[in-house]
């Protein structure tokens, strides 16, 4: 498998990243808009689940203050966010590249989650789904939450990606949920898909990209959640940036 650039990105941008997505305001955004949904219908306490693509830690905290029973363990590519993950949550962090074949005999889990992460592995897309569908045990689940290529202003982003040193545009793009599900059908069975995504989702949770000033942000979220809420409950598929998917191992 080449190198994956992802790493070295990743270490790069960091720092910021963290500013702008862990702020007070994008954690409300999470709390009301991504876990609320996310977690809709789940029973995880006293489960063991991975998170995949961990960063900080932040969504193994929203996790476990909604099951504290739970006990989870986090994957990441980056060192320094597994660190981080240990500081903050206070259990195991395990450095790792999804899109490299994982070892045999790994410890598998109640569930998983991946928070924006997956598609940082188009450059193994297919291992990397392996690899996941290797950590759940069968009837498990897998909470995913990303980036959505069939929304309508898709080829916008794309060329973003192109020119915003933040992001690595070689190795990093949205994901259509229907193919990726399409490519790991016989593991998984889809129980839903919801699709996500308004003004608060690019100017508060996005805005390292857009480079909203953190101050600014907190004028803007009263409104800008208002509409959110409404914008979701009226979009679909074309109309919205993410995705949130509930999947159970087979």
């Amino acid at each position: 498998m080449e190198h994956n650039p992802q790493r070295e990105h990743y270490l790069k941008i960091h720092d910021e990243y963290s500013a702008h997505y862990y702020d007070d305001t994008s954690a409300i955004y999470r709390e009301q808009i991504i876990y609320e949904t996310l977690f809709r219908g789940v029973d995880l306490d006293g489960a063991t689940i991975a998170e995949l693509a961990c960063g900080d830690g932040v969504n193994s905290e929203a996790l476990l203050n909604r099951f504290p029973k739970a006990k989870t363990v986090g994957f990441d590519i980056s060192s320094k966010a597994c660190r981080e993950y240990q500081r903050r949550i206070g259990a195991t962090a395990v450095e790792i590249d999804l899109i490299e074949p994982i070892e045999p005999g790994h410890e598998v889990f109640d569930a998983a989650m991946i928070v924006g992460g997956l598609h940082h592995c188009v450059l193994g897309l297919e291992t990397a789904l392996n690899n996941i569908s290797k950590l759940i045990k069968p009837g498990g689940g897998l909470l995913l939450c990303e980036p959505n290529a069939d929304f309508v202003l898709e080829s916008l982003r794309e060329y973003w990606y192109k020119k915003d040193r933040y992001f690595e545009q070689e190795s990093e793009n949205a994901l259509h949920h229907d193919e990726i599900y399409r490519m790991v059908a016989h593991k998984f069975k889809l129980v839903d898909v919801t699709y996500i995504g308004g003004p608060a989702y690019f100017i508060i949770l996005n805005s390292l990209i857009l480079r909203v000033p953190l101050r600014l942000k907190r004028f803007l979220l009263k409104p800008l959640m208002f509409i959110e809420k409404y914008y979701n409950s009226m979009s679909g598929k074309k109309l919205s940036p993410s995705f949130i998917a509930h999947w159970i191992r087979r």
